[in-house]
C-alpha cells in the first residue's frame, strides 16, 4: 500500500491502491451482468471500475443491492458499446444498461466544480443546491466530489485492486461515516445527503464523524427545496430497507423528520396524544420484520400509518364533524393528500389504496350479516386488518374489535357464518314463503 496522510488532516489524503491480495473483494460475489460491463468497457480501452456501495458492501461482508460502474468513457461511448444502454438524466447523465430486470447503472468521471469559475457549466439554485452537473473528468477528480469516504472506493477490473482516495478504508475500519469536503457546502450542493446520512448509520450502524454531524441540526430545512418525486425515492429506501425504527428515531433526532412530514410531526408533538408515536413504531417494526422474512410490503400501507394520525386530527375539526362521515372522510383525505405532496410526493398508485386501507376501518364495526361476510373477500381486507391489529397494539381503543374479526377469521364457514348471525336456512324458507 501507498502512505495517506493522517484521517484528520484538513488537506486532501493521498490515495492508496489496495492489491487484490490485502483486500476481501471477489469477483465470485459480483453479478456477471456488472462483470459484463466491466469487462467489455476495459477491453474497449477504457478505464472500469466498480464504485459506491456496491465496493462498500463486498469489504464489509454484505450483499449489494445494485452494482455502479463509474469510468472514463463518455456517455455516448457507453452507448455504442451496448445496444441495451439508454442514457438518462438531466443533473447527472448516465448510461442504464438493461439486462432484463437488472439495471447496471454506469457513470462517466466527474470532475469538481467551482461555481465562480465562469468556464465551467455548473448549476446551482439560490440555496447552493447542484441543478445540473455534467462536467467530466479524471478518476481523481470523480473520488473527491462523492459524498461519503466509505463511498469513494474503486475496485478496478484491470488488476482487482482497491483504489482510495479519501481514507475511506481506515473510516470504513472504524466505523464512521465522514463526507468529503466541507461538510456545510456538501449538504447546500445536495440536501439529500442529510437522508443518505441517516440511512447509512441505521443499515451500517456507523456513526457519523462530529463534522459531518454538526450541520444537520441545523440545514434541515433544505429539504423543503428538494423535489418531492425524490424525496419520495429516497424515503422508500429509508422505510423499506429493514432498518425503519432506527431511521425514524434518527431523522426526529436530527430535526429531518418535521420537513418531510410536518403533520404527523405536529401529531408527534402533542404530549396528550401519543398512539400516532406507538402506531409508527409497531408499522414500522412490523416492516422490518415483513422484509426480514421476504414477505411484501407496499409504500401504500407504510404511508397509511404515517398520517393516520393527521386525517384522525382533520377529522375532529369542527368543518368535519359537521359532515357526513364519508363525505368528512374523502374531504380530509383530499386535503391530506394535497398537503403532503408539497414535501414528498404521494403517487396516486399508492394514495388510492391508502385510502381505500382507512376507509374500510369503518367497515369493522360492522360484525353481522352478509354484508360482513362480503367484506371478508375485499381485495384490501387484509391491508385493512393489518392495519387494525397496528391500531389496537398503539393502544387505540379497537382491541376488541381486532380481537374479533381475527377469531371469524379461524372458524370454517359454517361457524363464520353463526358468529355473524347468518341463517344459514334463509335462501329455503325465502323460496317457501314466495310460493305461498
Amino acid at each position: 500500500m501507498s502512505d495517506r496522510l493522517d484521517i484528520d488532516s484538513p488537506q486532501i489524503p493521498l490515495f492508496q491502491v489496495i492489491p487484490r491480495s490485502e483486500h476481501t473483494i471477489s469477483r465470485r460475489l459480483i453479478s456477471p451482468r456488472a462483470l459484463k460491463v466491466l469487462y467489455r468497457l476495459h477491453e474497449s480501452g477504457f478505464r472500469a471500475c466498480l464504485v459506491g456501495g456496491g465496493v462498500r458492501d463486498l469489504l464489509l461482508g454484505l450483499e449489494p443491492k445494485d452494482f455502479d460502474v463509474a469510468t472514463d468513457a463518455r456517455p455516448e461511448e457507453v452507448r455504442r458499446l451496448f445496444r441495451n444502454c439508454r442514457l438518462i438524466g438531466r443533473r447527472f447523465r448516465l448510461a442504464h444498461i438493461h439486462f432484463g430486470s437488472e439495471i447496471i447503472e454506469v457513470a462517466t468521471f466527474r470532475a469538481q466544480q467551482d461555481p465562480d469559475d465562469a468556464e465551467v457549466s455548473v448549476e446551482l439554485d439560490d440555496y447552493g443546491r447542484i441543478l445540473s452537473d455534467n462536467i467530466f473528468g479524471s478518476i481523481e477528480d470523480d473520488a473527491l466530489r462523492r459524498d461519503f469516504t466509505i463511498n469513494a472506493l474503486y475496485y478496478d477490473i484491470a488488476d482487482f485492486s482497491v483504489w482510495d482516495y479519501a481514507s475511506g478504508m481506515a473510516d470504513l475500519q472504524a466505523g464512521v461515516l465522514r463526507l468529503i469536503g466541507d461538510p456545510e457546502q456538501r449538504y447546500r450542493e445536495d440536501p439529500v445527503r442529510m437522508l443518505r446520512a441517516v440511512r447509512f448509520m441505521a443499515k451500517l450502524g456507523f456513526r457519523l464523524a462530529p463534522e459531518t454531524e454538526a450541520p444537520l441540526h441545523q440545514l434541515g430545512h433544505l429539504l423543503l427545496q428538494a423535489p418531492p418525486a425524490r424525496l419520495f425515492d429516497e424515503l422508500l429506501k429509508l422505510f423499506m430497507g429493514g432498518q425503519a425504527v432506527q431511521c425514524f428515531e434518527l431523522l426526529r433526532l436530527f430535526g429531518l423528520f418535521r420537513y418531510l412530514f410536518p403533520a404527523t410531526d405536529r401529531c408527534l408533538r402533542n404530549e396528550y396524544y401519543s398512539a400516532p408515536r406507538h402506531l409508527l413504531i409497531h408499522a414500522f417494526a412490523n416492516t422490518d420484520q415483513r422484509i426480514a422474512e421476504g414477505r411484501p410490503i407496499t409504500p401504500a400501507f407504510l404511508y397509511a400509518t404515517l398520517l393516520w394520525g393527521p386525517l384522525q386530527s382533520l377529522l375532529q375539526q369542527s368543518a368535519f364533524q359537521a359532515m357526513p362521515r364519508g363525505e368528512a372522510l374523502q374531504k380530509a383525505c383530499d386535503e391530506l393528500i394535497r398537503h403532503q405532496n408539497r414535501h414528498t410526493a404521494l403517487p396516486r398508485r399508492y394514495a388510492l389504496p391508502m385510502r381505500e386501507i382507512w376507509a374500510l376501518q369503518n367497515r369493522f364495526e360492522r360484525r353481522s350479516g352478509k354484508r360482513a361476510l362480503a367484506f371478508m373477500q375485499h381485495p384490501r381486507f387484509r391491508a385493512a386488518y393489518d392495519f387494525l391489529l397496528l391500531r389496537a397494539a398503539a393502544g387505540e381503543p379497537v382491541a376488541e374489535l381486532a380481537e374479533w374479526w381475527t377469531m371469524v377469521q379461524q372458524l370454517d364457514d359454517s361457524a363464520r357464518r353463526q358468529a355473524l348471525s347468518i341463517n344459514t336456512d334463509q335462501p329455503r324458507q325465502a323460496k317457501v314463503a314466495a310460493n305461498r
